[in-house]
């Protein structure tokens, strides 16, 4: 984890520096950098309040270190402003979220917020400032890490779920509806779509998880010759052989079994580590497998809604055009946010791609219903 300086007192000598240049635009756009770190500042020490330990420690560290850039932009404005502008729509948000989101979530778009400084254009701001902002990145992304293999797991089952069952599912109506089916069968076929993908979703995370859960676990240290140890011949044994096939070199192995054995012979017996991390990151086997068929079933629902509201036709479709288009944006922007990416541009890629696969049934729905007429 990177570590942030100690706080210290504002310098004075950017005022001088741009005290020449002053004018109500550059006066305007300081202030806005100064609600801007206010409210930042009163982000992290929100999400400070709520953690404990280290993590605690990091927050406060960081509102200290807006703190230091709030007294930057107040010395050149030459004090308090009588009338300062709202903080801007990016950092109000940032606010809102962290009183009602996950700690995750905040930290992914405190994460985004800290990749987009204004501050590499400003010429009013020193290059420590614009170091900082950097450095800030860094170190909201190694905070959000923690969260993000913990959700990794069922995230990952989560997205895939409702994204295969928007895409899946509406692949499968328009290409049917191309055909110049009934209503009645483009209803029955989403439905029966529905619940083929979701059990297959879920059946395959499930098998898919739980084997590799026992992958890992099968290369744990295992204590199977644990009973045996205090009858080793510390002077002639293959216990080293067990330390150097996990990786150690052969002096460091030696004088490993020698002192398991010393210590078994005592009545200690040795512990065992495990990939706690990596388990996390899997995830687990049962709840991977529910959330990824909840998902899909909620995701393949959407391109059916218009036909069970008792819509048809060019009309059906346009209203499953639109609904779809917006789950996609929603699931490619939530992707987006909790990677730290745009999450405009992953929701766009989502739409593109989930359009791009229907488009491709619907017109190979046509040839079929041509060729079948």
């Amino acid at each position: 984890m990177l570590a942030i300086a100690p706080s210290r007192p504002s310098a004075a000598a950017p005022v001088a520096s741009v005290a020449g240049v002053r004018d109500r635009a550059s006066d305007r756009r300081w202030a806005q950098y100064l609600v801007d770190e206010r409210a930042e500042a009163a982000v992290y020490r929100g999400l400070a309040a709520r953690r404990e330990g280290e993590e605690r420690d990091i927050l406060l560290r960081l509102a200290e270190a807006e703190g230091r850039h709030e007294a930057h932009w107040l010395g050149l404005l030459g004090g308090e402003p009588r009338r300062l502008p709202s903080a801007s729509l990016r950092t109000r948000l940032l606010g809102w979220m962290a009183s009602r989101f996950g700690f995750v979530f905040v930290l992914a778009l405190a994460q985004n917020a800290e990749a987009r400084s204004p501050y590499d254009s400003e010429p009013a701001a020193p290059a420590s400032m614009r170091a900082d902002e950097k450095v800030h990145h860094e170190v909201v992304r190694g905070l959000a890490a923690q969260g993000r293999r913990r959700l990794s797991g069922t995230f990952r089952a989560a997205v895939f779920g409702a994204n295969d069952g928007l895409v899946s599912n509406f692949a499968l109506v328009l290409g049917i509806g191309a055909a110049g089916v009934s209503t009645h069968l483009v209803l029955l076929s989403g439905i029966a779509g529905l619940l083929a993908g979701a059990l297959s979703m879920g059946a395959g995370e499930f098998v898919s998880v739980r084997s590799q859960r026992e992958l890992l676990e099968s290369t744990e240290p295992s204590g199977f010759a644990d009973d045996g140890l205090p009858d080793l011949d510390i002077e002639a044994n293959e216990l080293a052989l067990v330390y150097r096939a996990r990786g150690m070199a052969e002096d460091e192995a030696l004088g490993r079994a020698r002192a398991v054995i010393e210590d078994a012979r005592r009545g200690r017996m040795p512990s065992r580590a495990r990939h706690g991390d990596a388990h996390e990151v899997v995830g687990g086997a049962w709840r991977a497998a529910l959330s990824s068929f909840a998902f899909f079933a909620s995701g393949a629902i959407i391109p059916v809604l218009p036909w069970l509201l008792g819509l048809s036709g060019l009309v059906a479709v346009l209203v499953a055009l639109v609904l779809v288009g917006v789950a996609l944006m929603l699931t490619g922007a939530t992707v987006g946010l909790l990677s730290g990416a745009s999450p405009l541009k992953r929701g766009l890629r989502q739409v593109a791609i989930g359009f791009g696969a229907a488009a491709v049934t619907y017109l190979l729905g046509l040839l079929f219903g041509v060729s079948t007429a």
